[in-house]
């Protein structure tokens, strides 16, 4: 693997880790409005 190589998979890995947390924040969202509507009707 060349230097080159090993940045490429780093910034890959930091936008992974980035983009896993927005899902899981969206998935949080997502679970806290349905418990609320589950709780309105």
């Amino acid at each position: 693997m060349e230097v080159s190589d090993a940045k490429r998979l780093r910034a890959l890995e930091e936008e992974n880790a980035k983009l896993k947390k927005l899902l899981a924040e969206s998935m949080l969202d997502v679970s806290a409005l349905r418990e609320m509507l589950g709780k309105n009707f």
